[in-house]
């Protein structure tokens, strides 16, 4: 009984952690970069950097189209992107409307202000993939 519960923890252990496929359409250019945010903490969505267990990264705009993020294990994950077309790694706003581009998994609709958690949550149970729509305002 042991010896299975050990290869159980082995065979566990080395599991790798489940991959998102990425794919974003709809960039205007491809200046800059893509900031991108994954969570699983609603309080810290879209804003990663409220999220220490987050992950971040930021994929040149010429390779968005398709790229990978690792996400640290199975659970319920939210996605944020900002097209950083200046690459000074946040958001540009004119007033109280983005200059830049951004879209979040699922493709929710878009009001006032960045959608919920829970509208642009998925599932993460092995490895998955996800297709964002960029939107720009201005």
């Amino acid at each position: 009984m042991a010896l299975a519960a050990s290869i159980l923890l082995l065979t566990a252990a080395s599991t790798p952690p489940p991959s998102i496929d990425v794919g974003i359409t709809g960039l205007r250019n491809a200046k800059g970069q893509v900031l991108v945010c994954l969570t699983t903490n609603p309080k810290a969505f879209p804003d990663c950097s409220k999220d220490a267990g987050s992950v971040r990264m930021a994929v040149k705009a010429t390779d968005a189209a398709h790229f990978q993020v690792a996400a640290p294990a199975t659970g319920t994950y939210a996605i944020a992107v900002v097209h950083d077309e200046n690459a000074n790694n946040k958001m540009d706003m004119a007033l109280f409307l983005p200059r830049e581009g951004f879209g979040f998994s699922r493709n929710p609709a878009i009001g006032m202000g960045a959608p919920s958690f829970k509208s642009a949550s998925f599932a993460v149970n092995g490895d998955t993939a996800q297709s964002i729509r960029m939107k720009y305002m201005l």
